[in-house]
């Protein structure tokens, strides 16, 4: 088949009432092997794959390897099922797990908002064209330079992570207007796919605890600014949960903060976002959060607990970002070297941590697929690793692959649209690869590849 391919630039309380049903769905039944890519990628001749009707062993040989191909249908279909199930919230894409232009424009037209965690990303949204009205702004340790460009480019809200925080916000927003603010709450709940990436209990860097009275200390503070206005709370327990019931939990106890807030000062907080975390299979078998379970289960918590407590609902706001564009990308490299050490078969490849350094980080496993030959081969256990100088420099460990796997040929991974290019370093001086889009067939380039010359143009001094 010929496809076009054009360039252009804590622990979870327990509570008997809970339902009994599940709260998370399995991976869909495997579809040749393909059940945690992109729903477009369908198997082609020569052991190819098709990603949004583009070839990836033609991608591979005209934008070269490393590449990263993210499927754009499959990112608007992934906005409209959060549009659809949470039809009364404010979904906004959480830009850290990938932004580009393109992506903010994907977004915008599909109805979402935006949630951004620096000056940088604020920036190259706007400039977009994205409305600031529909952004909001966070971070554990917001600099000057983006408290002070979320003021002058008037975001909807930013959400005040330390006490610290809001007599310098309150300080550069300009005499006579207000800006307004949320903030985040530590519920004190335990979620997530890895310790590093959960950030709902007491023992990390992120959010006021309610257990130690800070969260309700800075509630105060915000409203004793009169340059500030108090809108909501917000609450993110981790990453890479497949689990409703962590979020049923933390919506009932941002309940209860939200009832003592309306006791104490006599307001009742319009909003509450619950962030976001959900979390993608990356290999068939493994579960993925059930959106529309999630979103009913929310829904029933927080209509029950403010009847319970009196309150009237507030505004939901989610922040999904990997579950929006994780499963919409691939990455395919090419073989460099194989070789046997021991018990052990190395395949190595032209990319690596510099672009991916999650399995580094959290010991990430993935699926890699042999594209663009077929080979009739028995599949041997082979761990794949990238080009760089570290041991940890590991892609994928001890993951079967035809046993004649060798230099040259393609090795696509699936559900690498979040963060691999955004978490992307310049280790070894190798540059971050592109960034195309498939769509109907045709592949156009959103992000070019970093070159040797981009490097360089850094480098001032002699």
């Amino acid at each position: 088949m010929t496809v076009s391919v054009a360039s252009t630039s804590a622990v979870v309380p327990s509570a008997a009432t809970e339902p009994t049903a599940p709260v998370t769905a399995a991976t869909p039944a495997d579809r040749d092997g393909l059940s945690v890519w992109p729903r477009s990628a369908r198997p082609a001749d020569d052991a190819d794959v098709l990603v949004g009707g583009v070839s990836l062993a033609e991608a591979a040989d005209r934008f070269g390897t490393p590449v990263y191909v993210l499927d754009e249908s499959e990112v608007r279909e992934r906005c409209r099922a959060y549009r659809t199930a949470f039809p009364e919230a404010d979904v906004v894409y959480a830009a850290k797990a990938f932004l580009c232009r393109a992506m903010v424009r994907w977004v915008q037209e599909e109805g979402l908002g935006l949630d951004v965690c620096s000056a940088g990303e604020l920036e190259l949204a706007v400039a977009t064209g994205f409305p600031p009205e529909k952004i909001v702004m966070h971070g554990n340790a917001k600099s000057p330079e983006d408290l002070e460009t979320a003021v002058r480019l008037g975001v909807g809200r930013i959400v005040v992570d330390s006490t610290s925080e809001i007599g310098r916000l309150a300080a550069i927003v300009p005499m006579g207007s207000r800006r307004r603010v949320m903030v985040r709450v530590v519920p004190g709940i335990a979620a997530g796919g890895h310790t590093k990436v959960r950030t709902g209990t007491e023992d990390q860097k992120f959010g006021l605890s309610i257990t130690d009275g800070s969260a309700q200390h800075a509630i105060t503070r915000v409203l004793d600014q009169p340059r500030l206005e108090l809108v909501g709370l917000h609450c993110h327990i981790g990453s890479q949960i497949t689990a409703v019931k962590p979020y049923v939990a933390a919506v009932r106890r941002m309940i209860g903060l939200l009832a003592r807030v309306r006791d104490h000062h006599g307001l009742e907080l319009p909003q509450l976002n619950i962030g976001g975390g959900h979390g993608i299979a990356y290999r068939p078998g493994e579960d993925t959060l059930n959106v529309s379970v999630l979103a009913g289960r929310v829904r029933a918590e927080l209509e029950d607990g403010c009847a319970r407590a009196k309150l009237n609902v507030p505004r939901l706001t989610l922040e999904p970002g990997r579950a929006v564009v994780g499963p919409a990308g691939v990455v395919v490299y090419r073989v460099l070297s194989v070789k046997q050490t021991g018990s052990h078969t190395f395949v190595a490849v032209d990319g690596g941590m510099s672009d991916n350094p999650r399995p580094a980080l959290y010991g990430v496993r993935y699926s890699p697929r042999l594209i663009g030959r077929h080979s009739v081969a028995p599949p041997a256990l082979v761990t794949v690793v990238g080009r760089h100088c570290e041991a940890g420099d590991v892609l994928a460990d001890e993951v079967p692959l035809p046993g004649d796997v060798r230099p040259g040929d393609l090795l696509a991974v699936p559900a690498a649209g979040a963060y691999h290019l955004s978490m992307a370093s310049g280790y070894n001086l190798v540059g971050r690869p592109p960034v195309v889009a498939a769509a109907n067939g045709v592949a156009r380039t959103l992000v070019r590849r970093e070159s040797l010359d981009d490097m360089n143009r850094r480098d001032i001094g002699l």
